[in-house]
Order: C-alpha cells, then structure tokens, then sequence
C-alpha cells in the first residue's frame, strides 16, 4: 500500500483503491499527552480515541509514503507534526541498536521508501538544511529504507505532489 498523508487539502489528487490519501486538515487529531498507554495499558493501541488511531496502522503498513507538509521553523509544520507524534504506537518500549544508533524497536511496520515534501515561499538555505537533518534522524526510527525531501512553492505544490504519485504507478 502507498500512502500520501498530507497537512493540506490537494483537491484533484487522484489515488489507486489500494492506495490512501489522508488530508490531516479534516481529522480531528489530538495532541500526543506523553502518557505511554499505547506501550504499557493498551499495547500497540493510543489510549485518545480520534481520528490518529486510523491513521498511525496505515502508516505502519505503507511500503511508500509521501509526506507534504509546510516547513516551519525547519521542522514538519503542526498538523503534520502532531499526526507523527501519535503514531508512537507503532514502535515499543524497548531499545535496540540500529545503524549505530539507539532507536525502538517497531512494532509490525514496513520498511517504506518515503518522499517528504516540504512547501513553503522564500524559505532560507539553513531552514531546509535543519529540516534535512530531521528528516534523516526520524528515518530510522520511521523505517525509511530510502527517502528525498523535496522543497516546493506554494504554487507549485499540486504539481509535485502530482508527479510523484504518478511515479509510483511507473
């Protein structure tokens, strides 16, 4: 399955069945509190109950993911943010060595090839330059086996976001 999770509505995006589209902008997504239920008293599962316990098994069993968020502050803009924050129940509580690093260990999740396209006007060299260094920590905890972080205007957006969901049927 491919999953194209964006903070904004694309109007006129066109999807496969097998493949989702989620517009954060129309869920009603609540703030991770930070209470680890989803590794202690439900296991697997967040203990809100909203729109994110939906979403987060989706992006657990996507093989390709698409990302289109605004930049903000060389980081995904809230909505975006918050969504990631709440998938934290696809991962355990437990630790393991990976690439070097400590990371979680996952909790039936795909390696994914993900794009992450981060839109925005007249954003400085040294904020995508941030975002870049983000994007590449929270690959290996999100199980990115490949990724790309796009830089898009805000006009331009649609097309893109268009070109590479095209890609995926090539």
């Amino acid at each position: 399955m491919n999953l194209l999770m964006s903070d904004r509505p694309l109007p006129g995006i066109q999807m496969k069945e097998a493949d989702r589209y989620i517009d954060l902008s129309r869920l009603k997504i609540r703030n991770c509190v930070g209470c680890f239920g989803c590794w202690v008293k439900t296991p697997g599962k967040c203990v809100i109950r909203d729109d994110a316990v939906t979403v987060y098994p989706l992006i657990a069993y996507s093989s390709r993911v698409i990302y289109v968020t605004r930049l903000y502050c060389g980081c995904y803009d809230l909505p975006m943010k918050i969504m990631l924050e709440r998938a934290i129940p696809v991962q355990q509580a437990f630790i393991r060595l990976y690439h070097g690093q400590t990371h979680h260990i996952q909790r039936e999740v795909k390696p994914k090839d993900a794009i992450i396209i981060a839109y925005g006007d007249a954003v400085p060299k040294e904020e995508q330059e941030l975002f870049r260094r983000l994007v590449a920590r929270n690959a290996h905890n999100m199980l990115f086996q490949s990724w790309r972080v796009i830089f898009a205007k805000e006009a331009e957006l649609f097309s893109v976001v268009y070109r590479e969901v095209c890609a995926w049927d090539a």
